[in-house]
């Protein structure tokens, strides 16, 4: 530092086609006091950036209190003209003012938003671009947000076990997918996904949205007992639906959502005619009037309101009543 007011750390130089930029490590509260974002609403003219969320700042600050892990991807900046960067000691370092706007960031605001609210400081990877105009710093920002392909989310929740971060919900999820995608017996054989999207298959985000609604109505069962019955219940469905067709239906995402809030009812019904007795049967015995007649394009073609071909199917339900 030559006074109060400038930084000096040491960085490396980076060049990469025509442009060139500067590596190096920061203290998070450094980075808190000296970086700004400019909001599409707060500059309709020259802002780009997405506006913050304080909730997903405040998960980054307990990650890093907790000392769960690291944060090892870098935070890319663009110094601005209050920053009054210079390069000193033969290109190896470089000085700036310590004051709030010093930086713009093209990438990493949440992260940065985290280290000022975190009470732990932290040695962060930076990358500073110096000299940008506005336009070079959005078509950076677009670059760094279109070019980088996110990890799918179907990939993430079949990992999460080896990371050892799963809760309780996603392991019981995890592990009625799993018998549905192994288990010799499973009705919805050959329709599942586990780590990625595939046409005519079932991912783990599909059947967690699908399923996890109905894990309250099963206190204290474990997973193997949850499958059976929702296997024993998707039997009875493919009793009906092969009948009008060789469509694999159950693989759409709409009409899997659809059948599986239609099971809550469907149970209901089995309870109340056979007790506990949750086998393939007595589904069937409960759904089949549900069919008839169906129009089998509702299932082929169903639009992409889960929900209004789930009420669809409650409906015929509730007309095929018998007392």
């Amino acid at each position: 530092m030559d006074n109060e007011n400038r930084l000096r750390f040491s960085v490396s130089l980076v060049k990469q086609g025509k442009h060139q930029f500067y590596t190096l490590t920061m203290p998070s509260e450094v980075l808190a006091r000296t970086c700004s974002v400019t909001t599409r609403k707060e500059d309709p003219e020259k802002g780009f950036q997405r506006e913050l969320d304080a909730k997903r700042a405040k998960e980054i600050a307990e990650y890093i209190d907790r000392g769960l892990g690291t944060i090892p991807s870098s935070i890319v900046l663009s110094a601005q003209e209050s920053a009054e960067l210079k390069i000193v000691g033969r290109g190896k370092t470089i000085e700036f003012t310590d004051t709030p706007g010093a930086f713009l960031i093209l990438d990493g605001q949440h992260r940065v938003y985290g280290f000022s609210k975190a009470k732990t400081s932290l040695r962060v990877p930076v990358v500073i671009y110096n000299g940008l105009s506005r336009t070079e710093e959005t078509r950076l920002f677009i670059d760094i947000n279109t070019k980088q392909k996110p990890v799918p989310s179907q990939l993430l929740l079949d990992i999460k076990q080896l990371a050892d971060i799963e809760t309780e919900t996603e392991q019981t999820l995890r592990d009625i997918f799993d018998l549905f995608d192994k288990d010799r017996h499973s009705a919805l054989a050959g329709y599942m996904s586990p780590a990625e999207s595939a046409r005519n298959k079932i991912t783990r985000v599909t059947f967690n949205q699908a399923a996890k609604p109905l894990l309250g109505i099963f206190p204290g069962r474990e997973s193997t007992e949850i499958y059976e019955i929702l296997n024993s219940y998707v039997e009875a469905l493919n009793i009906e639906i092969v009948k009008k067709t060789n469509e694999p239906l159950l693989s759409k995402p709409v009409v899997f959502r659809a059948f599986m809030a239609f099971f809550k009812p469907v149970a209901q019904r089995v309870v109340d005619k056979f007790g506990n007795e949750y086998s393939a049967s007595n589904f069937h015995s409960v759904i089949a009037p549900v069919f008839q007649n169906m129009q089998i394009k509702k299932l082929e073609k169903p639009g992409t309101s889960w929900s209004k071909l789930k009420d669809y199917l409650e409906e015929r339900l509730s007309s095929k009543l018998v007392l």
